[in-house]
């Protein structure tokens, strides 16, 4: 992993608000085809941090590079130049319309300044399999498809655009179990694209069991970066509590 160049290095990342400090000196990499998680309690900087990559905040000092040029992201517009989409809890999906429509909310196909219904629906086709994700029928409204659908909708559409880096944010939070797995079974085929994935969640074993490394902030600023199987789960609640690496006996490791 380390081998190859990071798809995306914030360094040094500060943000006030204020008199609030949110992130002190904060830092992350991202490579491509991984999936970093990002954890900390509520208030940790994790959303703050994430927000900036996103456009959403900008930092008060601090850098961003995309593929080792420095970027200047003042907005999502920016982030989105630079391949870098988001996927939020609350999926930004318009109930009443179908799949195509909303894969193309915004970006919209159109012929002789009518809306090329077709088009879309083949390009729609064409990206859903191409991740292979199955819906029935792509003229079904989308409020009664399963959460699992809705958010599958929702990530294909964040990566049809020539996506580089994905924020998942909390993308399983509202799924049953089955659901789940159809969206970490996505990210697995995100992965083989390519695709540099951060994943932000509060489910310690999920965070475990899926994430190729992970990145943990406590009080704006970072505490540890790792692979993730460099640890116990034990050992990553106790540095998301405690705010410090974990310290090892060394004469126990060697056993």
């Amino acid at each position: 992993m380390t081998e190859q160049n990071p798809l995306v290095e914030m360094r040094h990342i500060s943000k006030n608000f204020g008199g609030l400090q949110a992130l002190n000196n904060a830092s992350l990499e991202l490579y491509p085809g991984e999936v970093l998680g990002v954890l900390g309690h509520n208030g940790a900087g994790k959303s703050t941090l994430i927000k900036i990559l996103a456009g959403a905040e900008t930092p008060s000092e601090g850098a961003i590079f995309v593929d080792g040029h420095e970027a200047r992201i003042h907005d999502p517009n920016d982030a989105r130049a630079l391949g870098i989409e988001t996927i939020y809890q609350e999926l930004a999906l318009c109930g009443n319309l179908n799949a195509p429509a909303n894969l193309y909310m915004g970006r919209e196909i159109s012929k002789w300044g009518f809306l090329n219904k077709k088009a879309m629906k083949e390009e729609t086709a064409r990206a859903l399999s191409k991740l292979n994700i199955r819906i029935k029928s792509l003229d079904t409204e989308v409020e009664t498809m399963s959460g699992g659908q809705r958010q599958a909708i929702s990530i294909s559409r964040a990566v049809h655009f020539d996506t580089k880096i994905l924020i998942m944010d909390e993308p399983t939070a509202a799924l049953g179990m089955e659901e789940s797995k159809m969206v970490m079974d996505l990210t697995v085929e995100l992965k083989k694209q390519g695709i540099g994935i951060i994943w932000i969640s509060h489910d310690i074993h999920e965070v475990y069991n899926f994430t190729d490394r992970i990145t943990i902030l406590h009080g704006g600023e970072n505490v540890i970066t790792g692979a993730t199987r460099d640890f116990t789960e034990d050992e990553i609640v106790s540095m998301i509590i405690s705010g410090r690496p974990v310290e090892r006996n060394s004469a126990k490791e060697e056993v």
